[in-house]
């Protein structure tokens, strides 16, 4: 690949459905909305087979991909369900990790790295 590549990776839109407080029910316990917002230059990654295993051994839940979150996003996306177009049309939760670089030393557009789940 040559570096003038590099210039031309973007990523997509996503929808991160957030989570608002609305109540209480009768046992106390809090109530939420999920609310679609729009994240953009997000990009979908395939996780490598081992690291599928490990964080299977270690979590007991099956990496399916990697979302590169762009720099300076500010949304919780622990435990975050997220909405995928086409070709990875779905329904996914993040696992409750995630990977955080030093954002000035990273050198494209992508701070952050998300592991997520097959959620529906």
């Amino acid at each position: 690949m040559d570096w003038r590549d590099l210039m031309h990776l973007h990523g997509i839109t996503i929808q991160l459905l957030v989570k608002t407080q609305t109540g209480v029910d009768g046992f106390n316990r809090p109530v939420y909305e999920e609310t679609p917002v729009d994240v953009d230059n997000v990009l979908v990654g395939q996780p490598a087979a081992t690291e599928v295993l490990e964080v299977q051994n270690l979590t007991g839940k099956k990496i399916v991909y990697w979302l590169g979150i762009p720099k300076g996003d500010t949304h919780e996306w622990e435990n975050a369900k997220i909405v995928l177009p086409a070709p990875f049309a779905g329904v996914y939760r993040s696992i409750s990790f995630s990977q955080t670089g030093i954002q000035d030393l990273i050198p494209l557009s992508w701070g952050k790295n998300i592991a997520v789940e097959r959620y529906e």
